[in-house]
């Protein structure tokens, strides 16, 4: 891809956990209008890889570059404002407030366009939201739950996501309507999405290319070829390295 369509770049990356080191010279790069997947084990440094990415880290060394500006040391109010999504692993939704009152708190104005309009936008992309708007974000199953962080997230009208571990604990239904709306976003918005995620059937419907993380390292990168190919796959990724809802029946 050309460089004049590099969205995010990670640079040398280096993070960790006070004295803990978790990442170790990590380089990745997201154009405009892709989704790149990350794949691994647990506790191989993949959420923090998107928690320094979103700010809730620092880069102890090494960079974060969006749009071709260093935003190492921004905030992560200062990315959302310059149009960084993040959903975390867990989901993150304010359980005691209403599905509507979780859109409306992350409505930012933007010009995109009113709370009211950007909220119906909204809902015609997540219609199993609609007929729960008065119910409490806790009230919800883990699914709707995770669509609703999701939409949340959208309000704002980012230009890339992080995303983690969207699927867990996800009936099989609900993750294939997830991976719908990712797609039509990308169509519609132009989004570009940073996806970290064990289920292997859900990232190879999505992603444009997988990079393998391995005690805080890439060590690997497949491309939307490669993840066809049974054989190549599992000689980066190990068989039983990764999750799926297909072989199972789940």
């Amino acid at each position: 891809m050309a460089e004049e369509d590099l969205l995010f770049q990670l640079k040398d990356l280096a993070s960790g956990y006070g004295k803990v080191p978790v990442l170790h010279g990590v380089d990745l790069t997201v154009h405009e209008n892709e989704i790149v997947g990350i794949l691994g084990h647990n506790g191989m440094g993949k959420s923090t890889l998107l928690r320094t990415s979103m700010g809730f880290l620092p880069a102890n060394a090494g960079s974060v570059r969006f749009r071709g500006s260093d935003i190492s040391r921004q905030s992560p109010h200062d990315r959302a404002q310059a149009g960084i999504a993040y959903v975390p692993q867990g989901r993150g939704i304010f359980p005691q407030l209403s599905v509507l009152d979780n859109l409306r708190f992350a409505y930012m104005d933007n010009g995109q366009g009113s709370e009211g309009d950007t909220i119906d936008q909204i809902l015609s992309d997540f219609p199993r939201l609609e007929p729960l708007l008065t119910r409490e974000g806790g009230a919800l199953s883990g699914g709707e739950q995770q669509l609703l962080a999701l939409a949340r997230c959208l309000m704002s009208d980012p230009e890339f996501l992080l995303l983690d571990e969207p699927t867990e604990g996800i009936q099989p239904s609900i993750i294939e309507e997830m991976s719908e709306t990712l797609l039509k976003q990308r169509e519609q918005r132009g989004l570009s999405i940073l996806l970290v995620e064990q289920n292997f059937d859900f990232i190879a419907d999505l992603a444009d290319r997988v990079l393998v993380l391995e005690r805080g390292r890439i060590t690997g990168e497949l491309s939307r070829a490669d993840l066809s190919d049974t054989a190549k796959v599992n000689s980066f990724l190990g068989f039983g390295t990764v999750r799926t809802t297909r072989a199972t029946g789940a």
